[in-house]
């Protein structure tokens, strides 16, 4: 690895990006196609990853698979990584970022909120993580793996009510630990990113309200919320060459949130 293309190409790679649709999940399809990688986009909402499709293949000239599915159904989980490879081929490198962000007070949290927020953030990334890595194994073929966790999975909130948020990234945070463990013999590799806060359709309403966004950036040793494109750089790193000796490890992209 003695050339800055060496370390950080991604060409000739395969990514898979969940949640590709719209948000952060956009950012991320963005960021692997921009180092070289070909992309299978996931999400529910078809005309949306048609639309992202459409972009990348134009401005980065990369291959691209649509894949409409719900991750929380197995079906769906089996179907995305065989269309992936048979548009594409073998899926190397997983971007687990679909996710949902319910809030509400913890004393008044449904059984169905929590499991559901158990089911899209927790659940669906270990199914999709396993059916990917069970290709990697049998192929004899390395891999990465970065799940999006988020500042909530290490610290409290007391701008927004959200435990199940909280708590199922949290865990998360230990099923990257624990996979990175165990895959670690074949060459996969698991790693997290916990962005901070950032402005996506799910929150900019969030922000407007009261003094929320003020709270934010007071509670930001940076003192602002994350800009377009902060991200890209950590997720093309731990994808990338540059990352071969990095795994089990959590990238915090969030202006020192964590760190007071």
């Amino acid at each position: 690895m003695d050339s800055l293309a060496a370390l950080f190409s991604l060409k000739g790679r395969v990514g898979l990006v969940t949640g590709a649709s719209s948000g952060l999940g956009v950012e991320f399809a963005e960021a692997l196609a921009l180092a070289g990688a070909d992309l299978a986009l996931v999400a529910r909402r078809a005309d949306r990853l048609e639309r992202v499709a459409a972009d990348l293949r134009q401005r980065f000239g990369v291959r691209t698979a649509t894949i409409p599915a719900d991750l929380t159904v197995d079906a769906d989980l089996d179907r995305v990584v065989e269309e992936a490879r048979t548009k594409l081929g073998i899926v190397d490198v997983l971007v687990n970022n679909a996710g949902v962000a319910l809030t509400g007070r913890a004393e008044a949290v449904k059984r169905e909120a929590w499991e559901n927020a158990l089911a899209v953030n927790t659940t669906a990334p270990l199914m999709l993580s396993q059916r990917v890595a069970r290709v990697l194994i049998d192929n004899k073929k390395p891999g990465r793996i970065i799940n999006i966790t988020s500042i909530y999975a290490h610290v409290g909130s007391s701008i927004y009510r959200m435990v199940s948020y909280a708590a199922s990234k949290a865990a998360l945070v230990n099923v990257t630990r624990q996979l990175a463990i165990e895959w670690a013999r074949y060459g996969i590799t698991v790693n997290a990113i916990s962005p901070g806060w950032f402005p996506t359709e799910m929150n900019v309403e969030g922000f407007a309200k009261g003094d929320h966004l003020a709270r934010i950036e007071a509670f930001t040793p940076m003192g602002r919320i994350g800009r377009p494109g902060e991200l890209r750089g950590a997720l093309i790193f731990l994808a990338s060459e540059a990352a071969s000796y990095v795994t089990g490890s959590v990238v915090h992209v969030d202006g020192g949130y964590v760190a007071w």
